[in-house]
């Protein structure tokens, strides 16, 4: 039999490599270009809302992301239709550069807390919406149940967002077998061993109920998702609630996790609805060219 030692470290790899084999990753070279360019227009401080969009859209990345390129689609495709568009890096590790939302889940909601007061206080605005991928979907809650962020912001858009625990398509049920692996996973990367269903973190997030009063949430989810697992567990219970799958907005969308929140223009199109559904339009298989 082999050490423990020896066990728990492919088991570590296993665990992060398949989140990392989900995101578009690039060459550290091609990555470091990418997070250095500029954001074609977003990010711009001087941007005003309009009486049409009276609230600026705050984008949140997911688990190694980073404020560029898990935006490349969503950004542009809001700010084209007049929104004041910002985003964040957050939850960064040090030495670890362009792969971020890795730190603990309660300090890059800090983070948040902070990246909002910046913008409404750049735009002149009262409130934000955020719009969030993932661990971007998701981390915003502890910022609106605990930080104080509900009167602050008019509403959560999550885009496949890991709500309630994942188990990883799985994986997760092996850490059991391995003492230590998630000691291990805690110490190196503490927002992923948070993230598992039945952690302490999603325990708090969760208890007393998923939503605070004040606040508009729609969850936008593919049954295609290989990351939140089961996809299911990724809807929110509670009052101003919509919960979204995409196949029942376009039956033959066959975005997974990454997909539907970096190039998705029918999710895009949801989420443009969620922005402002008093406006809203049916979201169509034909929307991806809208």
């Amino acid at each position: 039999m082999l050490p423990w030692k020896r066990v728990l470290r492919p088991l570590a790899a296993l665990l992060l490599t398949a989140a990392v084999a989900v995101v578009p990753a690039a060459t550290t070279a091609q990555a470091a270009e990418t997070a250095a360019a500029p954001s074609s227009g977003w990010n711009d401080y001087n941007c005003k809302p309009s009486a049409a969009h009276p609230r600026p859209v705050v984008l949140v990345h997911g688990t190694f992301a980073n404020s560029v390129d898990n935006w490349l689609g969503l950004a542009p495709y809001l700010k084209d239709r007049g929104y004041c568009v910002f985003s964040l890096d957050y939850g960064q590790l040090p030495g670890v550069p362009f792969f971020h939302a890795l730190g603990p889940i309660d300090k890059s909601a800090e983070q948040l807390s902070a990246y909002v007061d910046k913008v409404l206080a750049a735009t002149g605005a009262a409130e934000a919406d955020l719009v969030g991928h993932s661990q971007g979907g998701m981390m915003p809650r502890y910022y609106l149940k605990f930080l104080g962020g509900a009167g602050k912001v008019n509403a959560l858009v999550g885009i496949a967002p890991n709500n309630h625990g994942t188990t990883l398509s799985g994986l997760t049920n092996l850490l059991p077998y391995f003492p230590g692996a998630e000691d291990l996973l805690s110490a190196a990367t503490p927002a992923l061993a948070q993230q598992v269903v039945g952690s302490d973190f999603m325990t708090k997030l969760n208890a007393g109920g998923d939503t605070v009063p004040g606040v508009r949430y729609t969850v936008i989810a593919t049954k295609y998702d290989e990351v939140v697992t089961p996809w299911r567990t990724q809807f929110l219970t509670g009052p101003d609630v919509k919960n979204v799958l995409i196949q029942d907005l376009c039956a033959v969308d066959i975005s997974e996790h990454a997909l539907i929140g970096i190039t998705d223009r029918i999710a895009f199109h949801e989420v443009a609805n969620a922005l402002d559904p008093a406006h809203a339009r049916p979201t169509t298989c034909a929307s991806v060219f809208s």
